[in-house]
């Protein structure tokens, strides 16, 4: 989701929402999920969106509420879902591949998203709007199949479920701007509902940053937005960005977004007195009435000032420019950085590594997600064509203020930040290492037909890493080959899926691996696509005498959730058996009982009910000897007590 020119860049806020007085008459379903979707209470909204769509018809605009009611929750799987409902409903409208277009891309699904752009172009004739994302969704592709070396560690001792983002290091501090709790009383932004940012510092450490804190002063003294920060060479001069505010705004939905009218930001220089204290002033060109001045960074030898500004004469939104230091101490007047790193959208959070290589972020270029991070040799004007730095540096959302600080010839650190999947809160600091590999660790594997254990060439294959964010995909060769690179230290899942097949996972771990080293695993897809074809899903378990849907059994049952959403025409009974032990009439009703459970949860995921059959077999359908009577092991008994699908239609 693009918000980081919306919501750092400018300043917009939101006025309160007003509904009338309707006394002691009772609100309908919908009228509730409307008024809790319009108050931001996405995830009560969806529970009776979820009910209204659990019908044979349901309206387009509830299953459009779903859809974007999980996007904004960050929830995208589940979004993915309920947007497939939508495009292929009979009302669906071209801006609907948009957004699905968007939340496949979230998925790292590029190949599926860039079929979205195309199918909206085509509907609409309006190829020019969408012609950098296929570009970008083709490139990704590439990217994700073979990922760069550079290791990400979430910054968790800075970061909270709030935003933090534009780690700057100085010396001994590392400043950067983050969203404050309610008890510091800093106000409240409308569009996140948080406090207005203000300047953090903190210090970095072996296990990363630690002590986090307000930065005393000046610096921090305005009403709305303070940050990000740039610090001179020497630490003594500060060049903070603060928003400008002058009118409220209304913000309610994705279209609205590009539409607003925003607030203006300014750039304004601290210099440190030597006592703790510290004297502000204006940057002479800001003039906020007109345009934004913000995002500052100072070349090695603090002789040029790059900023990001949408002041006239640009080359899109907003664009990197530059100021030079005049003999007397001012910053002369700004001069565009040249069409070379500017697009025709925005390019923001500019920083200058010390070898002088400009970082900066964009979205007018093909890229992975929203911004994207770039790099670029050059200086005021001139520069080479930006490369992107590619995944794991860029993700599908937003990555941003990428900061070099320590560069040799072994490799190079940093900061980074982003609101990619697997963070702690809306926007995360990341730190960044890259070194050439000390071992080699390498994932072999194969994707087969469970049943023939033929070769399936082509299946997509991700690699996950523990917090299931993804690291790397690509389609296994011809011969149903695939391989990964691996790092020391880790836990991974591999997940591997094609059409006409129910998905497989495996765990693979390099924990404890200290030299170069080959892992293999094979991934064994279950055909579905043949009526009257049944299979087991394996390691759905059931606590004693309960229906309920364990966490481990909401894994399993969410890979048959991407089976029937990757498979539209697919219908199943969903059936659950039981051992021999109790009677016959409590074992069916168990059984029964069981099996609506997983037909209720797949629903609550976005599979249409009508596409699946419940039905509780009891003990009628053994699958060895274990009958009344006979003694059998805890784990012949385990046999029996399964859950089966049942292909009905394809």
């Amino acid at each position: 989701m693009k918000l980081h020119y919306t919501r750092y860049l400018v300043f917009s806020f939101l006025v309160a929402f007003c509904f009338p007085a309707l006394g002691q008459e009772q609100l309908s379903v919908r009228e509730k999920a409307n008024l809790l979707y319009q108050k931001y209470e996405y995830a009560n909204a969806v529970e009776l969106y979820q009910r209204l769509a659990d019908t044979r018809n349901p309206r387009i605009g509830d299953l459009e509420r779903l859809a974007e009611g999980y996007w904004l929750m960050k929830d995208y799987e589940r979004s993915e879902t309920w947007y497939a409902r939508v495009v292929s409903h009979g009302d669906s409208r071209p801006e609907h591949r948009l957004g699905y277009a968007e939340v496949l891309k979230a998925q790292g699904k590029y190949a599926e998203a860039k079929a979205q752009y195309e199918s909206y172009a085509g509907l609409t004739g309006d190829e020019a709007s969408v012609a950098v994302a296929i570009a970008g969704a083709d490139s990704a592709r590439v990217w994700l199949a073979d990922p760069t070396t550079h290791t990400l560690h979430n910054e968790r001792g800075v970061n909270t479920e709030r935003s933090e983002f534009s780690a700057f290091p100085s010396g001994s501090t590392v400043y950067y701007a983050g969203e404050p709790g309610a008890e510091v009383g800093a106000g409240t932004y409308g569009w996140t509902g948080e406090s207005y940012l203000r300047v953090y510092t903190s210090s970095p450490g072996t296990g990363g940053l630690t002590n986090p804190g307000l930065m005393p002063g000046a610096v921090n003294d305005g009403t709305y937005h303070i940050g990000p920060v740039a610090a001179s060479a020497d630490g003594e001069i500060l060049y903070v960005t603060r928003t400008y505010a002058e009118k409220e705004e209304t913000l309610r939905t994705r279209e609205d977004r590009k539409r607003f009218r925003t607030h203006t930001l300014e750039l304004y220089i601290h210099r440190e007195q030597g006592d703790g204290t510290w004297t502000t002033e204006a940057f002479a060109h800001n003039n906020p009435s007109e345009y934004s001045v913000g995002h500052a960074a100072l070349s090695p030898d603090g002789q040029i000032l790059y900023f990001s500004s949408d002041m006239p004469g640009g080359h899109g939104g907003t664009d990197i420019w530059y100021s030079e230091l005049q003999d007397d101490g001012s910053w002369g007047t700004p001069t565009n950085a040249g069409g070379t790193i500017n697009s025709a959208g925005d390019e923001l959070f500019p920083s200058i590594a010390p070898d002088g290589t400009l970082y900066y972020s964009s979205d007018g270029f093909a890229g992975m997600g929203g911004l994207d991070i770039f790099r670029s040799e050059g200086s005021r004007g001139t520069w080479s064509t930006p490369a992107n730095l590619r995944h794991p540096v860029n993700s599908s959302g937003d990555d941003f203020a990428f900061v070099v600080s320590e560069l040799g010839e072994g490799g190079k650190k940093g900061y980074l930040s982003s609101n990619r999947r697997g963070g702690v809160g809306g926007d995360d600091i990341y730190s960044f290492g890259w070194e050439r590999p000390k071992i080699i660790i390498i994932l072999k594997g194969t994707t087969s037909d469970k049943h023939t254990g033929e070769r399936l060439a082509e299946a997509s294959v991700s690699l996950y890493d523990g917090r299931r964010e993804l690291i790397a995909r690509k389609a296994s060769d011809g011969s149903g080959n695939f391989i990964f690179e691996l790092s020391p230290g880790q836990r991974y899942t591999v997940l591997g899926q094609k059409e006409g097949y129910h998905a497989d996972s495996a765990k693979v771990s390099t924990e404890g691996i200290t030299k170069s080293d080959t892992l293999e695993v094979a991934l064994l897809l279950e055909p579905v696509f043949k009526p009257g074809d049944t299979f087991e899903l394996e390691n759905i378990y059931y606590d004693f005498d309960k229906h309920n849907i364990r966490p481990d059994a909401a894994e399993i049952l969410d890979e048959l959730v991407r089976t029937m959403r990757d498979n539209p025409t697919l219908r199943i009974e969903l059936s659950s058996h039981t051992d021999s032990r109790g009677s016959h009439a409590y074992n069916e009703a168990l059984s029964q009982r069981r099996a609506q459970s997983a037909v209720d949860y797949l629903v609550s995921r976005g599979i249409a009910r009508d596409r699946m059959v419940a039905k509780g077999y009891g003990e009628t359908k053994l699958v060895n000897r274990c009958a009344n009577g006979v003694p059998c092991s805890r784990e012949e008994h385990q046999a029996n007590r399964r859950t089966e699908v049942t292909v009905l239609l394809y």
